[in-house]
């Protein structure tokens, strides 16, 4: 059963214009994407910069409120509950965040930031339970007890996004997005932080929906892959058969620049012409269809829907078999 849905999400930020600051167009950030995450699954989102990936990942957890569509949490419409009432469901879905470093404040210690969460929802009832609480998840994530009193500019990158990651368990949530949380740590680091979060989601049956660019990654850490374009989700299929066979050409030119480890296996470079659109105005038709290879007559006036071609496998082309 899923434990998150969106149908038909839709996310517009307005571009004013004029003297009067009128809004007379949008930004379509995301344009009508239907995703679901099971309880305890790993969903990956893949995509170029600029193809909603961030901004998808902050509406279905409500820190940007969607302009459209409907976003079922546990069998429950969060869509349009009023604040309070959203807070109080607010420990169930956490977030890690791409900069490890911005999204820790100065100001606090480790202790602090990670306690903060513990306070506010009211989940230790004094002081020496939460300092051992503090102490535990640290150590949860690979860091020592003794860090608690130190400051986010003493911990290096790969450090500061396991205190992250601490945060985010703090509050025992049953679904966590992760926001590109390694592209910002070196290669050796963002192994062990991969390995970090495949662990947690095992032990504690977490759903993650990870963002990230790395196709490489999402293999490794998910079961299944939603690749976005424009605002859209364009491919939807278990990671090993997306990957091994995709089917849309925007995934297929994905995979492309993934860099092949064996020197001696030949992967034929599929270069994109032109740029991505605006999505501001976006192409009639297939939104890829201007920088797609095989693109054909119907496919500059006819939307493509998401439709599944094979069991498991969507994909939002006119030429997908």
């Amino acid at each position: 059963m899923p434990l998150l849905e969106a149908h038909d999400l839709r996310v517009h930020f307005p571009v004013r214009q004029g003297v009067f600051s009128r809004a007379t167009l949008s930004v379509k950030a995301v344009d009508g994407v239907s995703l679901s995450v099971g309880e305890g699954e790993a969903v990956g989102l893949v995509g170029e910069s600029g193809c909603g990936k961030t901004t998808l990942g902050r509406a279905v957890l409500r820190l940007l409120e969607p302009t459209g569509g409907r976003l079922i949490f546990n069998n429950e419409d969060i869509t349009t509950m009023p604040a309070r009432e959203l807070r109080r469901r607010r420990r169930q879905f956490q977030m890690i965040f791409q900069d490890p470093f911005s999204s820790l404040d100065p100001r606090f210690t480790v202790g602090e930031t990670i306690g903060e969460a513990l306070d506010i929802h009211q989940l230790v009832p004094n002081r020496d339970v939460r300092r051992k609480r503090i102490g535990e998840l640290l150590e949860s994530v690979g860091l020592r007890t003794e860090h608690v009193d130190r400051y986010p500019h003493e911990f290096s990158g790969g450090q500061r996004q396991r205190v992250g990651i601490a945060r985010a368990l703090a509050v025992e949530p049953r679904l966590i997005v992760c926001d590109e949380p390694v592209s910002a740590l070196d290669v050796s680091v963002q192994a062990q932080v991969i390995n970090l979060l495949q662990d947690l989601q095992r032990e504690r049956r977490l759903a993650l929906l990870f963002i990230s660019h790395d196709l490489a990654v999402v293999e490794h850490l998910c079961a299944r892959v939603a690749v976005m374009y424009l605002g859209r989700v364009v491919e939807l299929g278990p990671s090993r058969a997306l990957t091994s066979s995709p089917k849309h050409p925007y995934t297929q030119a994905l995979l492309s620049a993934v860099p092949v480890v064996d020197p001696k296996s030949k992967r034929i470079r599929i270069v994109l012409g032109g740029d991505v659109p605006s999505p501001i105005h976006p192409p009639p038709g297939c939104p890829f269809h201007p920088r797609c290879p095989v693109a054909e007559a119907r496919c500059r006036t006819e939307v493509p829907l998401l439709r599944e071609i094979a069991p498991g496998r969507w994909a939002a082309c006119h030429l997908a078999q």
